[in-house]
């Protein structure tokens, strides 16, 4: 059983993910401009980021948005007791006072609980068939269902109503969540944003050509993520 439980830093607005094992082989990088947000649906400063992201999706539709999910506690393992109630309650309450997000509570009513953010992940991995580039929606979703509803996303059944908030085929959807190949890919974007150097989330960056820059480290504010991608423009323009 793990003993460490302060992945997430109210100072900082970040989360910290687990260590993983060794890396695999480093995928090559396309050339294309990309802004890439790595991120974990069970993290709640990506939770407090979302209304900025998605700001920032809407003003650059010239480029590529694309997600590299993070792994923030792959497997969980977690004691689910008093001392992580109460730390997760005060931590949830510190991004509703940043960011405005709701939260609700009764989570915190369960007698058990495995804070496992593999499931989530791989879901909006399985969703990319049906949500392309529009899977940050997905993404959203799935948070909102875990911090504000407080459902299980451990569960299959946890995703039939974001399913259907898509028109996705639950059945199909499941089918493919559960396969070993999905399991596979989203491990291998575990491993990928921490080859890149990603030390917790959320964390965007900016790819141009074979090069990537760092937009932020935690939550961040439209106007400030903005203001690093024009200035990594400029300088682009000026070579």
């Amino acid at each position: 059983m793990k003993e460490e439980k302060s992945f997430c830093d109210p100072e900082t607005g970040e989360c910290t993910p687990s260590e993983l094992g060794e890396f695999k082989a480093k995928p090559e990088l396309n050339t294309d401009n990309e802004i890439i947000y790595v991120g974990d649906p069970m993290c709640s400063w990506c939770w407090g980021i979302s209304n900025h992201l998605k700001t920032l999706k809407s003003e650059y539709p010239q480029f590529k948005f694309s997600i590299v999910v993070g792994g923030l506690r792959p497997g969980g393992g977690e004691a689910w007791g008093d001392e992580m109630k109460k730390f997760l309650k005060h931590h949830w309450e510190e991004v509703t006072k940043r960011s405005g997000q709701p939260f609700g509570y009764s989570l915190f009513d369960k007698e058990s609980f495995n804070y496992d953010t593999e499931p989530p992940c791989r879901a909006v991995v399985a969703s990319r068939k049906w949500m392309g580039e529009n899977e940050l929606q997905f993404f959203e979703s799935v948070s909102r269902k875990f911090y504000v509803d407080n459902e299980d996303p451990n569960e299959s059944e946890f995703y039939r109503s974001i399913c259907q908030e898509f028109n996705i085929p639950f059945e199909q959807f499941k089918q493919i969540f559960e396969s070993d190949e999905t399991k596979y890919s989203t491990h291998q974007e575990f491993q990928l944003n921490r080859q890149w150097g990603v030390k917790g989330y959320p964390t965007v960056l900016f790819k141009s050509g074979n090069q990537l820059f760092q937009i932020n480290h935690g939550y961040t504010e439209f106007e400030q993520m903005q203001f690093v991608i024009e200035k990594i423009l400029s300088e682009e323009v000026k070579l």
